[in-house]
């Protein structure tokens, strides 16, 4: 089944309209030093800090995230994005030998892409050739640097070669090992960023939540760099969301369905799981077989139909993935939490420590 998910996640009741009056982009602000901003990974994976937020009560709890477990129970389910970042980013040159460069963002058929171009004169019809001598072609300028780029055979066979990991803008230091910016369980290539918070997970947790009940499920969105965006409207729902491919198998959902029934909570493992959880939401908490782009905005106000507790990092500030846990969890009590995040040390962004959120009036 095929389905188009171009949502406004909007609130469900005049009450919480009322909550969303006069919301600012600038409500998502928070003041974060550099020196907050992990560089590399931890090791071993499991090893990092776990801020625990009960959002009903506001109580945190600091603890690791090897340490998960104490707070999940049999029955629960844990969804999971199995996408896998693509080495994305590819050196060129122009046919005067000038230097260029191309940042897959979106693969629309076998041979084009929607891209980030960077170098000069790069406008409609230029030619761009990669280090092993594959050949693209400008074929049309989209919004600011991205271009659709037309390559004269599938360059998939050329990215082990040619290309880049495209780590986060933030991220100043070199990756020695690409696997750290991936998950232990991706599977399917197409993302141009890592999930995540799934980057904790080690097979050795995964079998020991699994012992005591835990179960798994795998959706796939694929992560694009607008992720990274802020929100630059002053009215975040002037926003224009990116939009994103995901998909929730047959297998998937039945998996999902079957563990509400059975009093499990369905925890999303990321904001990206989430927000396909959310695509695909059918109503009583349940979840539709669903392929096809997303493009569902999730603000504070936003009833979550299919998820009851969240696994997520810690987003930068005005982004609309701070703004999305913050319809979860509410916007002052996660800016007070990232306020105790800095008094405690933790790490932020891509590289750095988690939070496991749950709590709710209805699921305890």
């Amino acid at each position: 089944m095929l389905l188009y998910s171009g949502l406004w996640a909007w609130p469900q009741d005049f009450m919480e309209m009322k909550e969303t009056v006069g919301m600012r982009t600038a409500d998502f602000d928070y003041d974060l030093p550099e020196s907050f901003i992990a560089q590399t990974p931890v090791e071993p994976r499991d090893s990092a800090r776990l801020m625990v937020l009960n959002r009903v009560t506001g109580m945190l709890e600091h603890r690791r995230f090897c340490e998960i477990g104490e707070y999940l129970r049999p029955a629960d389910l844990l969804v999971v994005n199995q996408t896998r970042v693509i080495p994305a980013r590819l050196n060129a040159r122009k046919p005067t030998g000038g230097k260029a460069e191309i940042l897959l963002l979106r693969r629309e058929s076998d041979t084009v892409w929607e891209c980030l171009v960077g170098g000069k004169g790069l406008g409609l019809g230029q030619r761009l050739r990669l280090v092993d001598g594959l050949e693209a072609e400008i074929i049309s300028s989209l919004e600011g640097s991205r271009r659709r780029v037309r390559f004269d055979e599938p360059v998939e066979a050329h990215l082990p070669a040619d290309g880049q990991m495209p780590l986060p803008p933030y991220i100043h230091q070199k990756l020695t090992d690409p696997e750290r910016y991936q998950t232990v369980y991706a599977t399917r290539p197409g993302s141009a960023a890592a999930p995540t918070a799934g980057l904790h997970f080690t097979p050795r947790l995964m079998a020991e939540l699994r012992a005591q009940g835990v179960d798994f499920a795998e959706v796939t969105l694929h992560v694009g760099l607008d992720t990274f965006a802020p929100v630059k409207e002053d009215d975040p729902r002037e926003h224009q969301i990116h939009t994103e491919w995901c998909e929730v198998t047959a297998q998937a959902a039945e998996k999902i369905n079957a563990a509400r029934q059975a009093g499990g909570r369905v925890i999303g493992v990321g904001t990206t799981s989430v927000r396909t959880l959310e695509s695909a939401a059918q109503g009583a908490g349940r979840v539709a077989v669903f392929a096809g782009p997303t493009s569902i905005f999730i603000l504070p106000g936003y009833s979550y139909q299919v998820v009851d507790a969240v696994i997520t990092n810690f987003h930068l500030p005005k982004s609309t993935l701070l703004m999305m846990m913050s319809a979860f969890a509410g916007r002052e009590t996660m800016l007070k939490a990232y306020e105790t995040a800095k008094r405690e040390s933790y790490r932020f962004f891509s590289f750095g420590d988690a939070m496991f959120i749950f709590g709710s009036p209805a699921r305890a």
